[in-house]
């Protein structure tokens, strides 16, 4: 890893919308490994009186927040698609905050090395060099598209609208070291799980 994420060997896992990152990394998991969601730490950090929400508030006003005091993610993913310097100035305020957790969960991890599973690892432009191994979980865009469709009740056009503002699928495979294809039987990917596992075993106790 260049520029300090604490361990010596990390992993991060990513993938575009519906992709299976969150099924590929519950296996890792399974096997021992420290998962960092940086998805699950966003949703923290933006809930009731999380350390996102002054700034939230600073930056977009009360009317970005739900009833409860969280941020209103319906509302501001409608935004963010509308003005793209909206979504520039969210961003300004969550990285750092997602960045520094990411890094205290690193160091106090018990597992046998992080994976940081990372949905917008190529759009960040600098996660990437934070990494010592980049595995990407891709698939058919058809599969993202139902997938999404039936886990969270979108419609076609607005899954469609999130894969628009995300890297493509070439993109993202540029930057992998690995690649598990998730349009495929799932015990073919928990195989494909246990062989990555002890390639980054190995480069973990190397490091």
């Amino acid at each position: 890893m260049n520029a300090s994420v604490a361990p010596s060997f990390s992993l991060g896992i990513t993938g575009g919308i519906g992709s299976g990152k969150t099924t590929v990394a519950n296996m890792f998991e399974t096997l021992g490994a420290t998962i960092i969601d940086t998805d699950l730490i966003a949703h923290q950090v933006t809930a009731p009186q999380g350390l996102a929400i002054d700034a939230i508030c600073a930056a977009f006003g009360k009317e970005a927040l739900d009833e409860n005091g969280a941020l209103d993610r319906k509302k501001m993913r409608e935004l963010v698609f509308k003005q793209p310097h909206a979504r520039r100035q969210l961003e300004a305020i969550l990285h750092p905050i997602i960045r520094q957790e990411c890094e205290r969960q690193a160091l106090y991890g018990a597992g046998a090395y992080p994976i940081f599973v990372v949905p917008l690892l190529y759009e960040s432009g600098t996660w990437a060099e934070r990494l010592t191994q980049i595995l990407v979980v891709d698939c058919e865009e058809e599969t993202q598209i139902q997938r999404v469709m039936s886990r969270n009740g979108f419609s076609r056009q607005q899954v469609e609208d999130i894969l628009l503002i995300q890297a493509t699928r070439a993109e993202r495979l540029s930057i992998a070291n690995d690649v598990i294809n998730s349009d495929q039987d799932l015990e073919e990917i928990r195989l494909q799980v246990a062989d990555l596992h002890q390639k980054y075993l190995k480069l973990a106790q190397a490091a």
